[in-house]
Formats: structure tokens, sequence, C-alpha cells
């Protein structure tokens, strides 16, 4: 069973919603940790569009990186450009990679608008847990 890291800037959003894909996707496969380098709780949006596509992050955390230091990932994902430049070195053999999202919390507009940006973005975070679950699980 393989330790997979989403790692973003504040574990409310993008990663959230990585971490509940890859979840159900990888099954036993995998045990699937989300962590940001600052924590801002989880977007109540993220929860909202996740639970339409039958994908329940509601219990999830927002956790710091250094909660996991003692943890052994074979596979950490960065999921915004921030991160992956700001993130504290952690010991760790971890196969790396990175995809930036656009963040759907930062996108202003009108309520429907912005559940409509939460959607595209959850859209595109499920092609590539998808893709990603399949090449390397």
């Amino acid at each position: 069973m393989k330790n997979i890291l989403v790692l973003c800037t504040g574990n409310s959003c993008r990663s959230q919603m990585m971490h509940g894909y890859l979840q159900k996707l990888a099954g036993k496969k995998a045990r699937v940790y989300s962590a940001g380098i600052e924590t801002h709780g989880v977007n109540s949006n993220a929860i909202a569009v996740m639970k339409e596509d039958d994908v329940d992050i509601s219990q999830h955390t927002s956790n710091h990186i250094d909660e996991y230091r003692d943890v052994d990932f074979d596979l950490v994902i960065t999921v915004c450009d921030h991160a992956r430049e700001n993130c504290p070195w952690f010991p760790s053999d971890a196969q790396r990679f990175h995809h930036s999202f656009e963040d759907p919390a930062s996108f202003k507009g009108k309520p429907e608008e912005v559940m409509a940006k939460f959607r595209e973005v959850r859209d595109t975070i499920r092609n590539y847990s998808a893709h990603f679950v399949n090449k390397y699980l």
C-alpha cells in the first residue's frame, strides 16, 4: 500500500478535493493524506461540489505539513505553485509530482458563478486523479 500526500497552500480546496478523489479511486491501494503549508479549514464550497459527485469530504480536516513529518510517503503531489515553491523541506524519498490547479476560492462573482468555478476545478481534479491512479497505482 502506498502513502500519498497531496500538498497545497491552505489545505482547504484543491488538496481536499484531490484527497477525496484519490481515496475513492485508489481504494486499498493507497493511504491518502492532504496538508498545507498553512491551514485554512476545509472550504464549504469544496465540500458541497464534492458531495454533488458522491465524494464526502465533510469530515476532512485542514492539516499542516508538519503533522506528517514521520510518515514515509511514496508519492507527493503539489497542486499549486505556491506550495511547490514554499514547502518546507522534509526528509523523503517520495516521487514528486506537480500540477497547478486554479484556486476556486480566489474567484470573485455571484454565488452561482463561484459554484460554477468550483465545479470546473473539481472536474479537472477528478480527471487528473483518475489518470494518476491508473498510471501510478
